[in-house]
């Protein structure tokens, strides 16, 4: 999903461009954008805000974390009356318009990251409404409403219609198709001469599929019904050890990622990563490795056919991922953190890089680790789960100098929003 937002960044900017290439040369450097207080990340957030705030939430929370409030607050207030997300709002206390560029992808990576959190009913449910209610008659969703439907939006809203408690195939069009329905149609035939059981983002003028890493990885899951953070399939889950070629026959949700699941297995094969062909034009005509896609892969390989499956790339990714998860931020972090969880592997040490402490650095620090440290939250918690607390031992002292009596009490669990 980075190469999608990547991709969304540069036609938007190109368009910026074109329209003003007359007067480029001449143009003053563009200001340096104010980043909210409550905004994870120090790039600018026109494109991505969003985004990598959703993806730093979700992978917060699936490692325990509690978020600070004030970045659950940011993201809830970036949400428009009719429930939709735009990519960034720079002022939200102005309300939505017409003219704002309403995002199905930032949305429902909001709704996966809201609804893990938990206490952000309301949000959640006008998310879900507003999704719903952009559903293309094919069944599926583009990157923005009433644009054509592609595998990686249309995967991720599955996710979101998930995580909310729902059930994505029960969510149709007024043509009677649901997501899945759409989601089938992007997958490579087995037959195809290249890329047979991948999925292509969108088919090409001709109707031909193209095989696509981002959108294969993204497909996986949502052929699976998984989100953003889906867990390994258990052991005694899957038929083998490896996912199956690719098999021709009917095609359901469900086969299709395992097809895809088989295609992402023998690219992966040889070097362990996936590559980013070079931009037409480049000087450099060698690909280069695909760090975020590579990440989802593991994700969607360790969801399909269990965490074994996902070994080759996920050491690769402990090798070679520090400097790009730095450069990158808190969505690159994030990405790492649900390879890690995807796997069963410790975050706090991926290939020497403690993700969890360098996604919280990216944002204002969480509401635990703003007060204690993590084996003292465990500490604190046992505690509480058992009725007793650090001032029991005061109460004691303080009945034995009063003689009043015993005193019975505990501390109240802090509340986690989840």
């Amino acid at each position: 999903m980075t190469l999608r937002r990547s991709a969304a960044a540069v036609l938007a900017a190109s368009a910026v461009l074109c329209a003003s290439a007359a007067t480029a040369a001449v143009a003053a450097p563009s200001p340096t954008p104010v980043i909210p207080s409550g905004l994870y990340g120090e790039k600018d957030p026109t494109y991505d805000g969003v985004w990598r705030q959703s993806l730093a939430l979700l992978a917060q929370d699936t490692v325990g974390v509690e978020p600070a409030a004030k970045a659950v607050n940011w993201l809830v207030g970036q949400q428009c009356d009719s429930g939709g997300f735009p990519s960034f709002r720079a002022d939200a206390g102005e309300p939505c318009t017409a003219k704002t560029m309403l995002d199905s992808n930032a949305t429902a990576a909001a709704v996966q990251a809201l609804s893990a959190l938990g206490g952000q009913d309301a949000a959640v449910k006008k998310g879900v409404g507003w999704l719903k209610g952009v559903q293309n008659q094919d069944g599926g969703w583009g990157y923005n409403p009433g644009s054509p439907s592609d595998a990686n939006s249309t995967s991720i809203v599955i996710g979101a219609l998930a995580a909310a408690g729902g059930k994505p195939a029960g969510v149709t069009s007024q043509k009677g198709k649901s997501p899945y329905d759409a989601l089938v149609t992007f997958s490579v035939p087995c037959d195809a001469k290249t890329g047979g059981g991948a999925f292509a983002y969108q088919p090409d003028k001709s109707g031909k599929l193209a095989p696509n890493a981002d959108a294969t990885a993204a497909g996986v899951l949502g052929g699976l019904g998984q989100g953003l953070d889906a867990r390994a399939k258990k052991p005694a889950d899957k038929p083998s050890s490896k996912p199956v070629k690719c098999v021709k026959g009917d095609l359901t949700p469900v086969r299709a990622a395992a097809n895809g699941a088989a295609h992402l297995d023998d690219v992966l094969a040889k070097s362990g990563h996936l590559d980013t062909p070079p931009m037409p034009g480049a000087e450099d005509t060698k690909a280069q490795p695909d760090f975020g896609n590579t990440a989802d892969a593991v994700v969607a390989l360790a969801a399909q056919g269990g965490a074994e499956q996902a070994s080759k790339p996920l050491e690769w990714l402990k090798k070679n991922t520090a400097d790009w998860a730095k450069e990158n931020g808190p969505a690159a972090y994030a990405q790492l953190v649900f390879a890690a969880h995807a796997t069963g592997t410790d975050p706090k040490s991926f290939g020497g890089t403690d993700l969890v402490t360098a996604l919280n650095a990216t944002g204002p620090a969480p509401e635990a680790a703003a007060t204690q440290s993590g084996e003292d939250e465990k500490k604190d918690k046992k505690d509480s789960e058992n009725g007793f607390g650090d001032w029991w031992f005061v109460a004691i002292l303080f009945v034995a100098s009063v003689g009043v009596g015993i005193l019975f009490s505990g501390r109240k669990k802090k509340n986690q929003q989840r």
